[in-house]
């Protein structure tokens, strides 16, 4: 069993390793800098996920409304995770416009977008990165493994390949999450 989890913490470290690569920081930078634009502007950042990923959106949502590591003004994010929301669309008319139909009502002219998905295929997300475009949102996507469908469909994107499962994908997500935040912070508030 040890062998098997200290496997398990090399494919871990090797997912942390991935935020290294050159794509990995201009990705991060570019993410945060349009979401401190964003909010200089007045405007909200908005998230989707699904499972694990929606779990990662409203932890992102609530790192900017609440606190971080510095005091400072709460700054506007939405999961868009509301429950009677996405079950009132999924019952009417079907779980693959659970997000569009939120872009839809939330969502303004220069806001950003993020999508967050591993495989690249949630088709619900499929549906809101092209809403979220039409409305004049920034779209930025996490993604994994090879990109899936949505490969080349948002303004900015990151692909976490060479893993077949989420949970590591994962990982690097929330890993760049917390550092695109760090960097928000320091872009708008100079946060050491």
């Amino acid at each position: 069993m040890q062998q098997k989890i200290l496997q398990a913490v090399d494919d871990g470290v090797r997912a942390i390793e991935f935020l290294k690569k050159p794509e990995s920081l201009i990705f991060i930078q570019s993410a945060a800098r349009a979401i401190a634009d964003c909010f200089r502007n007045g405007n909200k950042l908005l998230i989707a996920g699904n499972g694990g990923s929606l779990c990662d959106a409203m932890h992102f949502a609530e790192e900017l409304t609440g606190i971080f590591r510095h005091k400072r003004k709460a700054l506007p994010a939405i999961a868009l995770s509301d429950p009677g929301h996405l079950t009132c669309m999924a019952n009417d008319v079907g779980y693959h416009d659970v997000f569009s139909r939120a872009v839809e009502a939330l969502g303004r002219s220069g806001d950003v977008f993020v999508a967050l998905t591993t495989s690249g295929n949630s088709l619900n997300l499929l549906h809101a990165v092209p809403m979220a475009k039409s409305m004049g949102l920034t779209t930025i996507s996490f993604l994994g493994k090879c990109g899936g469908k949505l490969k080349g469909v948002s303004d900015l994107e990151w692909i976490i390949d060479g893993f077949s499962y989420s949970d590591r994908i994962q990982e690097a997500h929330m890993t760049a999450i917390h550092i695109i935040i760090e960097m928000i912070e320091h872009e708008m508030f100079h946060a050491p």
